[in-house]
């Protein structure tokens, strides 16, 4: 991915794409060896610039996060607490820093209808049990941490097509029967259903989308995903906005209907990726997706003649037919990258969700406060979109980490001073956005073909489960305005990045489609040479 220019400037001119020659079987034949199946490959996405039936399928693919970010934020408004107001004015031992539960219910109300949240419907604000208001948003990231293991792992046994439709399928349906839910068990349930289904998405849209482009694209297009989930992550404040004196079951109607759609569309106009079907010797849809991918200009290829030459020259490795932990018990150098990649996504995942909804206090209403934050991760999309192709990963993502960290610790430290301490918090948590963007992509670069879905998949729940612990070290630090926790996150964020340094560059790099491939590598061979 030595290429710098942005993506944009690549789309093909009818003129550029006609002067380059297509691949043929006199190309292909000059291959000295196409033992590797990136050799077959290249030549076809080499052949031109990067063609539309590409850019569509990244994009119908990617709009997949633009739901799962309405799933994922969409407790902050179903499971918030209303505003109450006292019934009677001339009460004095009722006021806005009365406690509600210790008034009698006819000398307070709440400002709107109790079915506007989960909260006043199932009068959970006074309940005997303190875990159950955050019940729901705790089983949606249980549901993500297993469904990461789960359904990570057969992404490489049934493809990644496959695996991102029944991801959407199952949150989706979820979300649906959610609304009808009439208790908070089984709201529970079927919100960690939900982010069983979730899980499998992120990892399966930046796999898919890398996958179906020529290497020099693989980093830019692996960002588009990204983008899109900002932009589902922003629309849910205006949703919700103008839902808000209806019930909290309509917002998750308007959300996961239109998944539904999605996935009718996702099942027939998206194509599965080729690197996975000539992986598991699917030769023939792979060659059939590679022509349709540049058909404007492969009209001289005869599939039948592709498949007939390349047949018994595809090598398919054992390991594609492997599980994933016979794999990483055979190979104990990739074990030790996914344990170095699973800490460091760990790290940022403590700051990521930790300032936002831990520390971060911002003195607006919820629907603006959560706008701003999700229109943070639009700058960190348009970084890594622009610079990904020129920067080392190693270096950018233990300066993001530490930055993160460091100012982390430094905005508790002048908290005397709120407009300082808001800036740091927003460096902060941008940097954790772009390090958490930066690291999915290096983590897709760092392992082959046959284990991308499952190690993307694995590192990208170790965010997730960053966000589970973060509340909790925050509540152990007893008061808010204890350094504690934000001395705690940030030097856990700072470390954890660090790490990166033991793992091995792949600026410029091809991704590997075997183990085989990998270990031919000179970095890949010091890299177990030293044992790491």
């Amino acid at each position: 991915m030595a290429n710098s220019t942005p993506l944009l400037s690549h789309f093909p001119s009818a003129k550029n794409c006609h002067d380059q020659e297509p691949p043929n079987l006199n190309t292909l034949r000059q291959l000295n060896d196409p033992s590797s199946l990136e050799e077959i490959i290249e030549p076809f996405f080499g052949s031109c610039a990067i063609e539309w039936p590409q850019i569509l399928q990244v994009i119908l693919v990617s709009l997949a996060c633009f739901f799962e970010a309405q799933q994922t934020f969409i407790t902050i408004f179903t499971d918030a607490i209303p505003t109450w107001h006292c019934t009677q004015l001339n009460n004095t031992g009722c006021n806005s820093k009365s406690n509600i539960c210790q008034l009698s219910t006819n000398e307070w109300n709440w400002d709107k209808p109790i079915y506007t949240s989960i909260v006043s419907e199932w009068s959970l604000h006074c309940s005997n049990n303190p875990i159950l208001q955050g019940l729901p948003a705790s089983s949606f990231f249980i549901g993500c941490l297993f469904g990461g293991l789960i359904l990570g792992l057969l992404g490489d046994t049934i493809g990644r097509k496959t695996m991102l439709f029944f991801g959407c399928l199952i949150m989706s349906m979820a979300s649906i029967f959610i609304a009808f839910s009439n208790n908070i068990w089984m709201y529970s349930a079927l919100r960690f259903l939900s982010g069983y289904g979730r899980a499998a998405i992120g990892s399966s849209v930046l796999v898919l989308s890398s996958e179906s482009v020529a290497k020099q694209y693989q980093g830019q297009v692996g960002t588009v995903g990204f983008l899109i989930s900002t932009l589902g992550f922003v629309s849910l404040p205006g949703l919700a906005y103008f839902s808000r004196n209806y019930s909290w079951r309509v917002l998750y109607l308007w959300t996961s209907l239109p998944t539904i759609i999605y996935c009718m569309l996702l099942q027939f106009c998206v194509y599965e990726s080729p690197r996975w079907l000539l992986s598991k010797g699917k030769n023939r849809e792979a060659f059939a997706v590679l022509k349709t991918f540049i058909a404007p200009h492969c009209k001289n290829l005869s599939l039948n003649d592709l498949v007939l030459k390349h047949d018994h020259k595809l090598k398919i490795d054992n390991d594609f037919n492997q599980p994933l932990i016979k794999i990483l018990l055979k190979e104990r150098w990739i074990l030790g990258q996914l344990l170095l990649a699973v800490s460091t996504g760990f790290g940022i995942g403590l700051m990521y969700y930790g300032m936002p909804l831990g520390l971060g206090n911002f003195s607006l209403n919820l629907y603006l406060s959560t706008g701003l934050n999700a229109l943070l991760e639009l700058p960190a999309f348009l970084i890594i979109f622009f610079l990904v192709e020129k920067c080392n990963r190693r270096s950018t993502l233990v300066g993001l980490s530490v930055l993160s960290g460091v100012c982390g610790m430094l905005c508790m430290i002048v908290d005397k001073w709120k407009v300082l301490q808001l800036v740091l918090e927003l460096i902060s948590f941008f940097s954790a956005c772009t390090a958490f963007d930066f690291l999915l992509i290096y983590t897709s670069e760092l392992f082959p073909t046959s284990i991308r879905n499952a190690t993307v998949s694995i590192v990208w729940q170790s965010v997730v489960l960053g966000g589970v612990v973060s509340p909790v070290l925050v509540d152990a630090g007893g008061d808010r305005s204890n350094i504690l926790p934000y001395l705690v996150l940030g030097i856990m964020t700072s470390i954890a990045g660090s790490l990166v340094i033991f793992l091995p560059e792949t600026k410029g790099l091809e991704l590997f489609m075997n183990m085989e491939e990998h270990e031919q590598e000179d970095y890949g061979a010091s890299y177990v040479m030293n044992g790491v």
